[in-house]
This record gives structure tokens, C-alpha cells and sequence, in this order.
């Protein structure tokens, strides 16, 4: 058994990118990742194999003699992988899987879900921002609430709703006086690094701890609010915008549904919904078979002002 057997073929095909490539950036672009997701990947690999499958520190990137001979095995492992996926019947998904990334609250969307659609289970996970496209184009979930921009090759995207930036100071500070916040008032400030979405939890420790400022989407705020800490309006910072993405060329009807119950469609107008009575209007069309139609009434004319 080949000690590749055990690893997942979604990493398998990582290292097999980089090893056609040779060059890591141009591969995790190719891959839509991060090139430092794509280096942690094949580190972890390597670690794991207990080998080097690429020469360290080379210009430009070279396999070494195992990594040539890994190759061929990776390779051999996918073609195998995506044979028996296409061996297999398609199956109709039992549940639609939806992610989500920090701050946005999906509560009232499942539990209209879960009204309209008892049947068929919404399954809900919390992603890492840095994570939001790649678990849509690897297929862990079928949509996502994600934080644009994203790259919008191959994939559909509503903009849902736009966020407010906020600033957040220490509840002494004396901005927290303030209604609204420019970035002149922030001039003598130092303001933490709040670029990783995922990470600003901590940057709000630092502002608790030690002072300074930090400028998040409100959502953000409010997810990680501390009694010690305030938020005020920053005005001059660009909004941030939530989009509810999925991958283009898989736009089934459950996504449609979906889509339907976050743009606010009524349940009338559901076209699943509207199948599933197809059965019991029909039963009432033949309970009232045989009865007398009344008589419309002529809507009343009203004369033009």
C-alpha cells in the first residue's frame, strides 16, 4: 500500500500542482488559495511523508528524487479518485450546506428554512474568512455568506447588506465620547492591524490591554464586544459587503430556494413549495367538482384624475 493511500486527495492534488508549476504562487492562484495556505499545506505534507518533496531554498523550486517519485503516485491516486467519483450515480444531496464567516447572523434564514422546508436539513458551519472561497470551490459547503471582494470566476454572487466600520477604544478613552469618529481624531493614535478578519478577537484584546484604537465592520464589534471597550461610528473608512456566493455551475433548486427565502420570497411564491401542494389543490379541485362557480364580480371603474 503506498503510504499516499492515507492522505486526502484534495492535499494530493495541491503538491501535484505544485510540482507541474514549480512555482508556488502562480499554483495557489491557480488553485484560488493563498500561497501561504498552499506552503503550510506541503509542509504539513512533508512532515507527514517524513521527507522533503521539494529541494529547500531553491530558485527556482525543484522537486527532490522523492518528490519525483511521490508524483507519480499523487497522480495515479486522482485519476483513480475521479474515476469511482464517476462511477457513481449521482445522488441527490440530503441536505443543503451553507457557511458562513464571522459577524453574520444566518438565525432567522434557518429558521424560515426549517419552516418551509421541514424535510430537508440546512446545515450551518462557521468558516475563517480565509477559508470562505476555498470551502466553496472545493465543495464543503454549497454556499456561503462571505465578505467581498472574492474572486468571481466560476462563481454567482448576491450582495446582501453593507457594514458599517466602527473604531474601538478603551471605555476611558476620550473618543468615547464621540458620536462619530474621522481618522484625523485618530492621528496620535495607534491603531492595531485589523487586516485578518479572523483574528480581530485579539486585536481587541490588545486594545483592551494596552490601549490604542482598532477600526472593524460593526458586526465584528459586536461579535467580540468586551464591557471594558466602545465602539463609535468611523466616518471615512469604506464599507465592507456581505454577499451571499456559490459556485455557478452549481445552481440547483435547493440553492434557488435558498436564495429565495434570503431575498425575503414568500412562502407563496416558493416554487418547491408550490410542487409539494401540487397533490392537495388537486384533491380540493375534485372536492368541488360538480359545484356551482359564482359569479365574478366586474371590478368598478374609477375615473382618471
Amino acid at each position: 500500500m503506498s503510504r499516499l493511500e492515507s492522505i486526502d486527495v484534495v492535499r494530493l492534488r495541491w503538491f501535484v500542482a505544485v510540482a507541474q508549476e514549480l512555482h508556488f504562487a502562480r499554483a495557489a492562484k491557480s488553485l484560488h488559495i493563498s500561497r501561504q495556505k498552499l506552503s503550510h499545506t506541503v509542509i504539513d505534507l512533508e512532515n507527514e511523508l517524513g521527507t522533503k518533496l521539494f529541494v529547500p531554498g531553491a530558485q527556482p523550486t525543484r522537486l527532490t528524487d522523492d518528490g519525483r517519485d511521490l508524483l507519480e503516485e499523487a497522480r495515479e491516486i486522482i485519476t483513480r479518485a475521479e474515476s469511482a467519483a464517476q462511477q457513481r450515480e449521482p445522488e441527490t444531496p440530503a441536505a443543503l450546506r451553507v457557511g458562513f464567516v464571522p459577524g453574520v447572523t444566518v438565525s432567522k434564514w434557518t429558521r424560515i428554512w426549517a419552516e418551509r422546508f421541514p424535510d430537508t436539513p440546512l446545515e450551518v458551519s462557521a468558516l475563517a474568512q480565509a477559508d470562505q472561497e476555498a470551502a466553496l470551490r472545493e465543495g464543503r459547503v454549497d454556499m456561503c455568506f462571505v465578505r467581498l471582494p472574492i474572486e468571481r470566476e466560476g462563481m454567482s454572487a448576491i450582495p446582501l447588506y453593507r457594514e458599517v466600520p466602527v473604531v474601538v477604544v478603551q471605555k476611558e478613552h476620550p473618543l468615547s465620547v464621540f458620536d462619530e469618529v474621522r481618522m484625523t481624531d485618530l492621528a496620535d493614535e495607534h491603531v492595531q492591524d485589523t487586516s485578518d478578519v479572523d483574528a480581530v478577537g485579539g486585536a481587541l484584546e490588545l486594545v483592551a490591554a494596552a490601549g490604542g484604537a482598532a477600526i472593524v465592520p460593526h458586526s465584528l464589534a459586536r461579535l467580540h464586544h468586551r464591557r471594558d471597550l466602545v465602539y463609535r461610528p468611523m466616518l471615512g473608512v469604506p464599507d465592507t459587503e456581505v454577499a451571499l456566493a456559490w459556485p455557478a455551475d452549481h445552481t440547483t433548486d435547493l440553492v434557488e430556494e435558498f436564495i429565495g427565502v434570503v431575498r425575503g420570497r414568500s412562502e407563496r411564491s416558493s416554487r418547491a413549495r408550490a410542487e409539494r401542494n401540487q397533490p392537495q389543490k388537486k384533491v380540493q379541485a375534485e372536492k368541488t367538482a360538480g359545484r356551482p362557480v359564482p359569479a365574478k364580480k366586474k371590478p368598478s371603474r374609477r375615473r382618471g384624475r
